[in-house]
């Protein structure tokens, strides 16, 4: 079948890997970022420092449309994460520097770290969207 080819499950393995591998690489980078960070308030103030979806529609037999769609979802939720990992990171390092010379950098420092955390939540909601488009087209393999 030309709708239906063997390699269609590929790609949505694919993204779901991608969506595992990439969220892993931002939040490795933002905690190792923010922990350097940690480390330089730590001695410069001690006395401050106190995939499951995409998964479950795999299928042996899958139209290729939906193992795009599900690659498709694991990229846009894993380079989100990604970026926002790069974002908290950078912004922790310097907001716990920052707060560590100038206590009243704490609340700015948290509102652009919840602004950074949003954008895996806005990869995440596309990849919740791509998602059940792709659960729609698997009748046509059966």
């Amino acid at each position: 079948m030309e709708y239906c080819p063997v390699y269609a499950p590929f790609f949505g393995s694919m993204g779901c890997t991608a969506a595992i591998v990439f969220s892993c690489l931002g939040a490795a980078y933002g905690t190792a970022k923010s922990g350097v960070g940690l480390s330089a308030m730590g001695v410069l103030r001690p006395d401050l420092l106190i995939n499951v979806l995409l998964s479950s529609g795999l299928a042996l037999k899958q139209t290729l449309f939906s193992g795009f769609i599900q690659f498709g979802a694991g990229l846009s939720v894993g380079l989100s994460c990604l970026a926002a990992g790069i974002a908290i990171g950078i912004t922790g390092d310097a907001g716990v520097r920052a707060t560590a010379q100038q206590p009243r950098m704490f609340v700015g420092m948290i509102l652009i770290l919840i602004f950074a955390e949003v954008l895996g939540l806005y990869g995440l909601i596309v990849a919740l969207i791509l998602n059940t488009k792709a659960s729609g087209s698997e009748s046509v393999c059966n």
